[in-house]
Protein backbone atom coordinates (compact mmCIF):
# COMPACT_ATOMS: atom_id res chain seq x y z
CA UNK A 1 0.00 0.00 0.00
CA UNK A 2 1.41 3.55 -0.94
CA UNK A 3 0.49 6.54 0.43
CA UNK A 4 1.12 10.37 -0.08
CA UNK A 5 2.48 12.16 2.49
CA UNK A 6 1.62 16.31 1.90
CA UNK A 7 2.84 21.40 4.98
CA UNK A 8 5.09 23.60 4.56
CA UNK A 9 6.44 23.90 8.20
CA UNK A 10 9.57 22.30 9.63
CA UNK A 11 8.56 21.98 13.57
CA UNK A 12 9.07 19.38 16.12
CA UNK A 13 6.37 17.75 15.65
CA UNK A 14 7.67 16.80 12.05
CA UNK A 15 10.61 15.34 13.81
CA UNK A 16 8.45 13.24 16.35
CA UNK A 17 6.93 11.54 13.65
CA UNK A 18 9.42 10.88 11.79
CA UNK A 19 11.44 9.15 14.12
CA UNK A 20 8.27 7.39 15.45
CA UNK A 21 7.04 5.88 11.99
CA UNK A 22 10.90 4.81 11.20
CA UNK A 23 9.98 1.00 10.75
CA UNK A 24 11.58 -1.92 13.09
CA UNK A 25 13.65 -3.79 10.80
CA UNK A 26 15.52 -7.02 12.08
CA UNK A 27 18.50 -6.37 13.24
CA UNK A 28 21.74 -7.94 11.91
CA UNK A 29 25.64 -8.67 12.42
CA UNK A 30 27.80 -7.99 9.98
CA UNK A 31 30.18 -9.91 11.05
CA UNK A 32 28.54 -13.20 10.29
CA UNK A 33 26.65 -12.25 7.10
CA UNK A 34 29.07 -12.96 4.67
CA UNK A 35 27.13 -10.56 2.37
CA UNK A 36 27.81 -7.68 4.72
CA UNK A 37 31.04 -8.60 5.16
CA UNK A 38 31.76 -8.43 1.63
CA UNK A 39 29.21 -5.07 1.19
CA UNK A 40 31.95 -3.26 3.88
CA UNK A 41 34.95 -4.12 2.58
CA UNK A 42 33.64 -2.46 -0.85
CA UNK A 43 32.51 0.16 1.43
CA UNK A 44 36.15 1.00 2.56
CA UNK A 45 36.93 0.93 -0.88
CA UNK A 46 34.55 3.62 -0.97
CA UNK A 47 35.70 5.55 1.68
CA UNK A 48 39.42 6.04 0.41
CA UNK A 49 38.20 8.52 -1.67
CA UNK A 50 38.35 11.21 1.73
CA UNK A 51 41.89 10.04 1.99
CA UNK A 52 42.77 11.78 -1.21
CA UNK A 53 41.21 14.86 0.09
CA UNK A 54 42.86 14.62 3.50
CA UNK A 55 46.47 14.18 2.33
CA UNK A 56 45.64 16.93 -0.01
CA UNK A 57 44.95 18.87 3.35
CA UNK A 58 48.64 17.84 4.96
CA UNK A 59 50.73 17.45 1.99
CA UNK A 60 51.37 21.46 0.99
CA UNK A 61 51.72 22.02 4.64
CA UNK A 62 54.51 19.41 5.20
CA UNK A 63 56.42 19.93 2.26
CA UNK A 64 56.98 24.01 3.36
CA UNK A 65 58.36 22.28 6.07
CA UNK A 66 61.24 20.65 3.66
CA UNK A 67 64.19 22.72 2.40
CA UNK A 68 64.62 21.09 -0.53
CA UNK A 69 61.09 22.00 -1.55
CA UNK A 70 61.16 25.99 -0.53
CA UNK A 71 64.83 26.25 -2.22
CA UNK A 72 62.95 24.43 -5.64
CA UNK A 73 60.05 26.37 -5.72
CA UNK A 74 61.44 29.79 -4.04
CA UNK A 75 59.55 29.82 -0.72
CA UNK A 76 56.27 31.00 -2.34
CA UNK A 77 54.45 33.64 -0.07
CA UNK A 78 51.94 36.22 0.40
CA UNK A 79 49.67 36.19 -2.67
CA UNK A 80 51.29 33.49 -4.45
CA UNK A 81 50.89 30.62 -2.06
CA UNK A 82 47.69 31.73 -1.43
CA UNK A 83 47.01 30.98 -5.65
CA UNK A 84 49.03 27.73 -4.98
CA UNK A 85 46.95 26.61 -1.88
CA UNK A 86 43.55 27.56 -3.37
CA UNK A 87 44.37 26.13 -7.22
CA UNK A 88 43.06 22.82 -5.57
CA UNK A 89 39.89 24.22 -4.63
CA UNK A 90 39.62 25.72 -7.54
CA UNK A 91 39.94 22.72 -9.76
CA UNK A 92 36.86 21.18 -7.75
CA UNK A 93 35.10 24.47 -8.31
CA UNK A 94 35.19 23.59 -11.97
CA UNK A 95 34.36 20.59 -12.33
CA UNK A 96 31.03 20.52 -9.88
CA UNK A 97 28.96 21.73 -12.61
CA UNK A 98 29.33 18.61 -14.50
CA UNK A 99 29.48 15.84 -12.12
CA UNK A 100 25.97 15.63 -10.75
CA UNK A 101 25.45 15.01 -14.22
CA UNK A 102 27.66 12.50 -14.23
CA UNK A 103 26.63 10.60 -11.47
CA UNK A 104 23.19 10.67 -11.90
CA UNK A 105 23.20 10.01 -15.88
CA UNK A 106 26.16 7.32 -15.90
CA UNK A 107 25.84 6.05 -12.65
CA UNK A 108 27.90 6.45 -8.86
CA UNK A 109 31.01 4.04 -10.34
CA UNK A 110 31.02 5.81 -13.74
CA UNK A 111 32.08 9.28 -11.51
CA UNK A 112 34.14 7.85 -9.49
CA UNK A 113 36.08 5.83 -12.00
CA UNK A 114 36.70 9.33 -14.19
CA UNK A 115 37.60 11.19 -11.13
CA UNK A 116 40.43 8.94 -9.76
CA UNK A 117 41.64 8.61 -13.06
CA UNK A 118 42.29 12.50 -13.64
CA UNK A 119 43.66 12.44 -10.26
CA UNK A 120 46.42 10.06 -10.81
CA UNK A 121 47.52 12.40 -13.94
CA UNK A 122 47.48 15.34 -11.71
CA UNK A 123 49.43 13.33 -9.12
CA UNK A 124 51.89 12.85 -11.55
CA UNK A 125 52.30 16.08 -13.50
CA UNK A 126 52.79 17.88 -9.75
CA UNK A 127 55.46 15.13 -9.11
CA UNK A 128 57.20 15.71 -12.23
CA UNK A 129 56.84 19.70 -11.64
CA UNK A 130 59.88 21.69 -13.45
CA UNK A 131 58.78 24.86 -12.03
CA UNK A 132 55.89 26.48 -9.70
CA UNK A 133 53.50 27.01 -12.80
CA UNK A 134 53.55 22.62 -13.36
CA UNK A 135 53.50 22.55 -10.00
CA UNK A 136 49.80 24.33 -9.94
CA UNK A 137 48.73 22.77 -12.78
CA UNK A 138 49.23 19.20 -10.98
CA UNK A 139 46.83 21.07 -8.01
CA UNK A 140 44.19 21.95 -10.34
CA UNK A 141 44.21 18.65 -12.14
CA UNK A 142 43.92 16.90 -8.68
CA UNK A 143 40.71 19.17 -7.44
CA UNK A 144 38.77 18.70 -10.59
CA UNK A 145 39.26 14.77 -10.48
CA UNK A 146 38.17 14.94 -6.70
CA UNK A 147 35.01 16.72 -6.64
CA UNK A 148 34.20 14.00 -9.46
CA UNK A 149 35.06 10.90 -6.67
CA UNK A 150 34.38 12.86 -3.55
CA UNK A 151 30.85 14.31 -4.42
CA UNK A 152 29.79 9.83 -5.71
CA UNK A 153 31.37 8.01 -3.08
CA UNK A 154 29.29 8.84 -0.33
CA UNK A 155 26.09 8.92 -2.86
CA UNK A 156 26.82 5.51 -3.46
CA UNK A 157 27.85 4.32 0.18
CA UNK A 158 25.02 5.96 1.54
CA UNK A 159 22.86 4.19 -1.07
CA UNK A 160 24.20 0.99 -0.87
CA UNK A 161 24.23 0.86 3.02
CA UNK A 162 22.41 -1.51 5.51
CA UNK A 163 19.65 0.68 6.83
CA UNK A 164 21.08 -0.37 10.61
CA UNK A 165 24.67 0.94 9.30
CA UNK A 166 24.14 3.39 7.42
CA UNK A 167 24.34 6.34 9.96
CA UNK A 168 27.55 5.02 11.54
CA UNK A 169 29.15 3.72 8.13
CA UNK A 170 28.45 7.47 5.95
CA UNK A 171 30.12 9.40 9.17
CA UNK A 172 33.03 7.44 9.38
CA UNK A 173 33.63 8.21 5.58
CA UNK A 174 34.71 11.51 5.91
CA UNK A 175 36.66 10.32 8.98
CA UNK A 176 38.88 8.44 6.91
CA UNK A 177 40.39 12.20 5.86
CA UNK A 178 42.67 11.73 8.48
CA UNK A 179 43.91 8.56 7.31
CA UNK A 180 45.42 10.42 4.15
CA UNK A 181 46.99 13.58 6.24
CA UNK A 182 48.50 10.95 8.62
CA UNK A 183 50.13 8.70 5.42
CA UNK A 184 50.99 12.74 4.16
CA UNK A 185 52.79 13.58 7.47
CA UNK A 186 54.57 10.55 8.32
CA UNK A 187 55.60 9.85 4.55
CA UNK A 188 57.32 13.50 4.64
CA UNK A 189 59.15 12.86 8.10
CA UNK A 190 60.35 9.88 6.51
CA UNK A 191 61.68 11.17 3.05
CA UNK A 192 62.97 14.74 4.94
CA UNK A 193 66.08 12.58 5.16
CA UNK A 194 66.27 11.98 1.39
CA UNK A 195 68.30 15.44 0.52
CA UNK A 196 67.40 15.21 -3.23
CA UNK A 197 64.23 16.52 -4.97
CA UNK A 198 62.49 13.38 -4.22
CA UNK A 199 61.97 14.08 -1.05
CA UNK A 200 59.55 16.54 -1.87
CA UNK A 201 58.54 14.45 -5.35
CA UNK A 202 57.66 11.18 -3.56
CA UNK A 203 54.75 12.51 -1.19
CA UNK A 204 53.20 14.37 -4.62
CA UNK A 205 52.86 11.02 -6.09
CA UNK A 206 52.07 9.44 -3.77
CA UNK A 207 48.63 11.30 -3.50
CA UNK A 208 47.62 9.06 -6.36
CA UNK A 209 47.81 6.05 -4.26
CA UNK A 210 44.27 5.78 -3.04
CA UNK A 211 42.94 6.44 -6.18
CA UNK A 212 44.78 4.08 -7.62
CA UNK A 213 43.14 1.88 -5.24
CA UNK A 214 39.56 2.62 -5.89
CA UNK A 215 40.01 2.30 -9.72
CA UNK A 216 41.30 -1.57 -9.16
CA UNK A 217 38.48 -2.20 -7.29
CA UNK A 218 35.27 -0.22 -8.58
CA UNK A 219 34.83 -2.79 -11.23
CA UNK A 220 33.69 -5.12 -8.38
CA UNK A 221 32.04 -2.61 -6.38
CA UNK A 222 28.02 -2.96 -7.17
CA UNK A 223 25.95 0.25 -8.18
CA UNK A 224 23.48 1.63 -6.31
CA UNK A 225 20.12 0.08 -5.79
CA UNK A 226 18.84 3.45 -5.97
CA UNK A 227 20.31 4.57 -9.18
CA UNK A 228 19.62 1.56 -10.59
CA UNK A 229 15.44 1.80 -9.96
CA UNK A 230 15.61 5.67 -10.99
CA UNK A 231 16.52 3.98 -14.62
CA UNK A 232 13.74 1.42 -13.97
CA UNK A 233 16.70 -1.37 -13.94
CA UNK A 234 14.64 -2.63 -10.78
CA UNK A 235 15.80 -6.78 -11.04
CA UNK A 236 19.26 -5.49 -10.51
CA UNK A 237 18.91 -3.48 -8.06
CA UNK A 238 16.59 -5.71 -6.13
CA UNK A 239 19.33 -8.62 -6.60
CA UNK A 240 21.77 -6.50 -5.47
CA UNK A 241 19.88 -5.66 -2.08
CA UNK A 242 19.30 -9.02 -2.16
CA UNK A 243 23.02 -10.21 -2.07
CA UNK A 244 24.17 -8.02 -0.14
CA UNK A 245 22.10 -6.84 2.88
CA UNK A 246 20.33 -10.45 3.11
CA UNK A 247 23.15 -12.78 2.07
CA UNK A 248 21.50 -13.84 -1.01
CA UNK A 249 17.64 -13.79 -0.33
CA UNK A 250 15.59 -11.35 -2.04
CA UNK A 251 12.34 -12.58 0.16
CA UNK A 252 14.00 -11.40 3.31
CA UNK A 253 11.26 -9.17 4.92
CA UNK A 254 14.25 -6.09 5.12
CA UNK A 255 15.09 -6.17 1.66
CA UNK A 256 11.55 -6.29 0.01
CA UNK A 257 10.85 -3.11 2.73
CA UNK A 258 13.92 -1.45 0.96
CA UNK A 259 12.88 -2.06 -2.44
CA UNK A 260 9.34 -1.69 -2.14
CA UNK A 261 9.78 1.55 -0.05
CA UNK A 262 12.84 3.09 -2.55
CA UNK A 263 10.99 1.84 -5.86
CA UNK A 264 7.84 3.76 -4.73
CA UNK A 265 9.27 6.79 -3.05
CA UNK A 266 10.97 7.45 -6.99
CA UNK A 267 7.87 6.69 -8.16
CA UNK A 268 6.22 9.50 -6.36
CA UNK A 269 9.43 12.08 -6.08
CA UNK A 270 8.81 11.53 -10.17
CA UNK A 271 5.77 11.34 -9.96
CA UNK A 272 5.08 15.05 -11.70
CA UNK A 273 9.03 15.94 -12.96
CA UNK A 274 10.85 13.09 -14.55
CA UNK A 275 14.40 15.38 -14.01
CA UNK A 276 15.28 17.22 -11.18
CA UNK A 277 16.70 20.96 -11.37
CA UNK A 278 18.48 23.02 -8.98
CA UNK A 279 15.24 25.67 -9.18
CA UNK A 280 14.45 22.30 -7.02
CA UNK A 281 16.12 24.14 -4.25
CA UNK A 282 13.46 27.29 -4.27
CA UNK A 283 10.26 25.70 -4.74
CA UNK A 284 9.62 24.31 -1.18
CA UNK A 285 9.78 25.70 2.10
CA UNK A 286 11.41 21.90 2.94
CA UNK A 287 13.70 22.24 0.28
CA UNK A 288 15.02 26.15 0.65
CA UNK A 289 15.30 24.85 4.51
CA UNK A 290 17.70 22.20 2.88
CA UNK A 291 19.96 24.73 0.83
CA UNK A 292 20.35 26.94 3.78
CA UNK A 293 21.61 23.97 5.68
CA UNK A 294 23.99 23.02 2.77
CA UNK A 295 25.34 26.39 2.55
CA UNK A 296 25.97 26.12 6.32
CA UNK A 297 27.66 22.91 6.16
CA UNK A 298 29.99 23.75 3.38
CA UNK A 299 30.71 27.07 5.15
CA UNK A 300 31.04 26.06 8.81
CA UNK A 301 33.49 23.24 7.83
CA UNK A 302 36.30 25.49 6.33
CA UNK A 303 35.73 28.71 8.29
CA UNK A 304 36.06 27.44 11.91
CA UNK A 305 39.85 27.52 12.09
CA UNK A 306 40.56 24.44 10.79
CA UNK A 307 42.23 25.67 7.54
CA UNK A 308 44.85 27.42 9.93
CA UNK A 309 45.84 23.98 11.59
CA UNK A 310 45.63 22.04 8.29
CA UNK A 311 46.97 24.46 5.58
CA UNK A 312 48.48 27.07 7.63
CA UNK A 313 50.36 24.68 10.44
CA UNK A 314 53.38 25.87 10.05
CA UNK A 315 52.97 29.60 10.19
CA UNK A 316 51.16 28.95 13.70
CA UNK A 317 53.94 27.47 14.80
CA UNK A 318 56.46 29.64 13.49
CA UNK A 319 54.40 32.70 15.33
CA UNK A 320 54.68 31.04 18.36
CA UNK A 321 58.63 30.42 17.96
CA UNK A 322 58.55 26.34 16.72
CA UNK A 323 60.64 26.54 13.72
CA UNK A 324 62.65 22.79 13.60
CA UNK A 325 61.10 21.21 11.29
CA UNK A 326 61.13 17.42 12.67
CA UNK A 327 59.23 19.19 15.86
CA UNK A 328 56.60 21.10 13.14
CA UNK A 329 56.31 17.21 11.51
CA UNK A 330 56.02 15.66 14.80
CA UNK A 331 53.27 18.08 16.13
CA UNK A 332 51.65 17.24 12.55
CA UNK A 333 51.95 13.67 12.46
CA UNK A 334 49.95 13.46 16.29
CA UNK A 335 47.78 15.70 15.41
CA UNK A 336 46.39 13.92 12.39
CA UNK A 337 46.23 10.12 14.65
CA UNK A 338 44.24 12.39 17.55
CA UNK A 339 41.90 13.29 15.15
CA UNK A 340 41.45 10.00 13.26
CA UNK A 341 40.85 8.25 17.08
CA UNK A 342 38.14 10.82 18.09
CA UNK A 343 36.27 11.30 14.72
CA UNK A 344 36.05 7.70 13.81
CA UNK A 345 35.11 6.94 17.97
CA UNK A 346 31.80 9.67 17.65
CA UNK A 347 30.84 8.42 14.20
CA UNK A 348 30.64 4.72 15.69
CA UNK A 349 28.35 6.57 18.63
CA UNK A 350 25.71 8.70 16.09
CA UNK A 351 22.94 6.85 16.37
CA UNK A 352 23.20 6.42 20.02
CA UNK A 353 23.99 10.04 20.96
CA UNK A 354 22.23 11.83 17.42
CA UNK A 355 23.52 13.98 15.04
CA UNK A 356 22.54 17.58 16.86
CA UNK A 357 24.05 16.97 20.11
CA UNK A 358 27.36 16.69 18.15
CA UNK A 359 27.39 19.06 16.30
CA UNK A 360 25.99 21.11 19.41
CA UNK A 361 28.88 20.07 21.45
CA UNK A 362 31.54 19.70 19.52
CA UNK A 363 30.65 23.90 17.62
CA UNK A 364 30.69 24.97 21.32
CA UNK A 365 33.74 23.60 22.27
CA UNK A 366 36.17 24.99 18.88
CA UNK A 367 34.82 28.56 20.29
CA UNK A 368 35.84 28.20 24.06
CA UNK A 369 38.85 26.57 22.72
CA UNK A 370 39.82 28.96 19.76
CA UNK A 371 38.91 32.45 22.59
CA UNK A 372 41.70 30.39 24.98
CA UNK A 373 44.21 30.13 22.15
CA UNK A 374 44.02 33.53 21.19
CA UNK A 375 44.84 34.92 24.68
CA UNK A 376 47.79 32.73 25.02
CA UNK A 377 48.77 34.00 21.24
CA UNK A 378 48.66 37.44 22.48
CA UNK A 379 49.92 36.99 25.70
CA UNK A 380 53.14 34.98 23.64
CA UNK A 381 53.58 37.29 20.73
CA UNK A 382 53.55 40.64 23.41
CA UNK A 383 55.41 39.03 26.23
CA UNK A 384 57.12 36.45 24.29
CA UNK A 385 55.89 34.23 27.13
CA UNK A 386 57.30 30.70 27.14
CA UNK A 387 54.54 28.97 28.63
CA UNK A 388 51.90 30.55 26.55
CA UNK A 389 53.46 29.30 23.67
CA UNK A 390 52.95 25.99 25.05
CA UNK A 391 49.35 26.01 25.69
CA UNK A 392 48.92 27.67 22.19
CA UNK A 393 49.81 23.96 21.25
CA UNK A 394 47.97 22.34 23.70
CA UNK A 395 45.01 24.47 22.53
CA UNK A 396 45.60 23.46 18.63
CA UNK A 397 45.38 19.87 19.91
CA UNK A 398 42.19 19.98 21.42
CA UNK A 399 40.92 22.35 19.02
CA UNK A 400 41.47 19.29 17.03
CA UNK A 401 39.33 16.93 18.56
CA UNK A 402 36.55 19.33 19.12
CA UNK A 403 36.16 19.72 15.18
CA UNK A 404 36.86 15.93 15.04
CA UNK A 405 33.43 15.12 17.40
CA UNK A 406 31.11 16.08 14.62
CA UNK A 407 32.28 18.04 11.39
CA UNK A 408 34.89 15.49 10.72
CA UNK A 409 32.48 12.78 10.39
CA UNK A 410 28.96 14.45 10.18
CA UNK A 411 29.40 17.17 7.42
CA UNK A 412 28.66 14.23 4.70
CA UNK A 413 26.90 11.77 6.42
CA UNK A 414 24.36 14.59 7.52
CA UNK A 415 24.29 15.84 3.33
CA UNK A 416 23.28 12.89 2.09
CA UNK A 417 20.61 11.82 5.16
CA UNK A 418 18.28 15.52 4.63
CA UNK A 419 17.95 14.97 0.70
CA UNK A 420 16.01 13.05 -1.06
CA UNK A 421 17.19 11.12 -4.38
CA UNK A 422 16.17 13.44 -6.89
CA UNK A 423 18.28 16.25 -5.53
CA UNK A 424 20.93 14.17 -3.58
CA UNK A 425 23.92 14.25 -6.46
CA UNK A 426 22.85 18.40 -6.98
CA UNK A 427 22.59 18.58 -2.98
CA UNK A 428 26.31 17.36 -2.62
CA UNK A 429 27.32 19.07 -5.15
CA UNK A 430 25.94 22.47 -3.67
CA UNK A 431 27.62 21.98 -0.24
CA UNK A 432 30.85 20.45 -1.80
CA UNK A 433 30.60 24.33 -4.11
CA UNK A 434 30.77 26.29 -0.58
CA UNK A 435 33.34 24.15 0.76
CA UNK A 436 35.24 24.90 -2.41
CA UNK A 437 34.38 28.52 -2.51
CA UNK A 438 35.25 28.58 1.73
CA UNK A 439 38.49 27.08 0.56
CA UNK A 440 39.45 29.38 -1.66
CA UNK A 441 38.84 32.36 0.24
CA UNK A 442 40.25 30.54 3.17
CA UNK A 443 43.35 29.79 1.27
CA UNK A 444 43.93 32.81 -0.45
CA UNK A 445 43.14 35.32 2.58
CA UNK A 446 44.79 33.42 5.23
CA UNK A 447 48.71 33.99 3.80
CA UNK A 448 48.00 38.07 3.85
CA UNK A 449 46.07 38.02 7.40
CA UNK A 450 49.84 36.04 8.81
CA UNK A 451 51.88 38.69 6.67
CA UNK A 452 49.76 41.89 7.19
CA UNK A 453 47.40 40.72 11.04
CA UNK A 454 50.56 41.92 13.25
CA UNK A 455 50.63 40.54 15.60
CA UNK A 456 48.71 37.26 14.66
CA UNK A 457 46.16 36.81 17.51
CA UNK A 458 44.35 39.92 16.16
CA UNK A 459 44.11 37.52 13.04
CA UNK A 460 42.46 34.65 15.17
CA UNK A 461 40.14 37.22 17.01
CA UNK A 462 38.05 37.28 13.94
CA UNK A 463 38.16 33.17 13.91
CA UNK A 464 36.51 33.37 17.21
CA UNK A 465 33.56 35.59 17.06
CA UNK A 466 32.95 33.90 13.72
CA UNK A 467 32.77 30.43 15.69
CA UNK A 468 30.26 32.11 17.77
CA UNK A 469 27.61 33.23 14.97
CA UNK A 470 28.27 29.34 13.75
CA UNK A 471 27.20 28.20 16.75
CA UNK A 472 23.89 30.20 17.75
CA UNK A 473 22.74 29.13 14.40
CA UNK A 474 23.78 25.36 14.92
CA UNK A 475 21.90 25.46 18.38
CA UNK A 476 18.53 27.26 16.33
CA UNK A 477 18.76 25.91 13.02
CA UNK A 478 20.10 22.32 12.95
CA UNK A 479 17.82 19.28 13.29
CA UNK A 480 17.86 15.69 14.33
CA UNK A 481 17.60 13.22 11.79
CA UNK A 482 18.29 10.35 14.27
CA UNK A 483 15.59 7.19 13.24
CA UNK A 484 13.71 7.03 10.36
CA UNK A 485 15.43 5.40 6.85
CA UNK A 486 16.82 7.61 4.57
CA UNK A 487 13.98 8.05 2.29
CA UNK A 488 11.64 8.72 5.70
CA UNK A 489 14.47 11.40 6.27
CA UNK A 490 11.79 14.10 4.28
CA UNK A 491 9.31 14.14 6.74
CA UNK A 492 11.45 16.47 8.54
CA UNK A 493 11.58 18.91 6.56
CA UNK A 494 8.59 18.28 3.97
CA UNK A 495 5.80 16.95 7.10
CA UNK A 496 3.04 15.82 5.32
CA UNK A 497 4.21 16.90 1.86
CA UNK A 498 6.99 14.59 2.23
CA UNK A 499 6.88 12.41 -1.45
CA UNK A 500 7.48 9.19 1.22
CA UNK A 501 6.01 5.99 0.57
CA UNK A 502 4.38 4.41 3.11
CA UNK A 503 4.84 0.50 3.16
CA UNK A 504 3.32 -1.96 5.43
CA UNK A 505 6.12 -4.07 6.66
CA UNK A 506 4.55 -7.02 6.86
CA UNK A 507 3.10 -6.92 3.37
CA UNK A 508 6.13 -5.92 1.62
CA UNK A 509 7.93 -9.20 3.20
CA UNK A 510 5.08 -11.45 1.00
CA UNK A 511 5.24 -10.03 -2.12
CA UNK A 512 7.85 -9.59 -4.13
CA UNK A 513 7.47 -7.62 -7.60
CA UNK A 514 10.17 -5.87 -10.11
CA UNK A 515 9.37 -4.76 -13.88
CA UNK A 516 11.54 -6.36 -16.18
CA UNK A 517 10.99 -4.92 -20.51
CA UNK A 518 7.72 -3.60 -19.25
CA UNK A 519 6.19 -6.76 -17.63
CA UNK A 520 5.47 -7.04 -14.00
CA UNK A 521 7.25 -9.94 -12.46
CA UNK A 522 5.75 -11.02 -9.58
CA UNK A 523 6.66 -14.12 -6.85
CA UNK A 524 4.54 -14.48 -4.01
CA UNK A 525 5.78 -16.37 -0.77
CA UNK A 526 3.38 -18.65 0.77
CA UNK A 527 3.56 -18.11 5.20
CA UNK A 528 2.61 -21.09 6.78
Amino acid sequence: MVKKIVPTTLKQGDVEVAQAEAPHLERVNWRSDPGLRKLYFYAFIICIASATTGYDGSMLNNLRILNTWTSYFGDPKGSELGLLTALYSIGSIASLPVTPFIADHFGRKSAIAIGCLIMIVGAAVQAAAKNVDMFMAGRFFMGFGNSLAQLSSPLLLTELCHPQHRARVTTVYNCLWNVGAIICTWLTFGTKRISSDWSWRIPALTQAFPSVIQLIFIFWIPESPRWLIAKERNEEALNILGKYHANGDINNPTVQFEYTEIKETLRLEFQYQKTSSYLDFFKTRGNRYRLLLLASLGLFSQWSGNGLVSYYATDVYKSIGITDSDTQLGINGGLTILSLIVSVSCALLVDRVGRRPLFITATASMCIIFVLWTICSSQQETKGSVAAGRAVIAFIWLFSVAYALAWSGLLVAYTVEILPFKIRAKGLMVMNFFIQVALTINQYVNPLGFDHLKPNWKFYTIYAVWIFIELLFVCFLYVETKGPTLEEVAKIFDGDDAEVAHVDLDKAAISTSFEKNDVIVEHVEKRL
